[in-house]
């Protein structure tokens, strides 16, 4: 199974000075387009000490200059491999504009404040289920979960304060390097990459074979 590619040419030239504007350029074309649901879900990739990877879709719920932000428990397999090995990929499967966006980098947990602003603004069910998930551990059934979600609604009803869980937060990915891939006919794509100079502000721009 394959398609043939058929989009425009992409040149450095193309490009904004820096990944986190061009990223911008592309996630708002993305957004705009009916095509592409979620246009912020975004596969995750962390690694074990040792190198055993591992991935999961998540969504993006901010991004500047410092970084790709997501939210996670960190008892959770990747929040634990974060821990031990804080190095991540990111990347953004734009299949119906035949794009994709890859963000490597090191990985960092995101200020209390920033935590608890943005888990204030989780629906109230969201809220519960971040404390009624012992994410990425072995549970006996679903209606285990249920009922931990069910004890936790009883205590915590719509109009009540939920507290942000201590094992909670959010992470934000600092970019080393953020690959713009764009689909061609025979499989010849545009692979356009930022890579960061020195670990400074400046960056430089290289063209990959696909």
């Amino acid at each position: 199974m394959r398609e043939q590619y058929r989009t425009t040419e992409l040149t450095p030239a193309d490009l904004a000075p820096e990944p986190v504007a061009q990223f911008t350029r592309w996630f708002k074309e993305a957004a705009e387009d009916p095509a592409i649901h979620e246009p912020n879900a975004m596969v995750v990739s962390t690694a074990t000490p040792d190198g055993r990877p591992s991935s999961r879709t998540v969504l993006l719920k901010h991004y500047d200059g410092a970084g790709f932000v997501f939210f996670t428990n960190y008892d959770s397999r990747k929040g634990r491999e974060l821990a031990a090995n804080p190095y991540a990929s990111l990347l953004f499967p734009w299949h119906p504009a035949a794009r994709q966006v890859v963000v490597t980098g090191r990985a960092e947990r995101v200020g209390r404040d920033e935590t608890v602003a943005y888990f204030r603004t989780r629906p109230h069910g969201s809220r519960l289920g971040a404390w009624a998930s012992p994410q990425s551990s072995v549970i006996a059934s679903r209606e285990e979960l249920l009922a931990r979600y069910g004890g936790l609604a009883a205590r915590y009803p719509e109009d009540a304060q939920v507290p942000v869980p201590p094992h909670w937060g959010g992470v934000r990915v600092v970019p080393d390097a953020v690959e713009f891939w764009q689909g061609h006919e025979n499989r010849l794509h545009d692979r356009l990459r930022y890579v960061r100079e020195d670990g400074g502000e400046s960056w430089r721009v290289e063209r990959l074979a696909p």
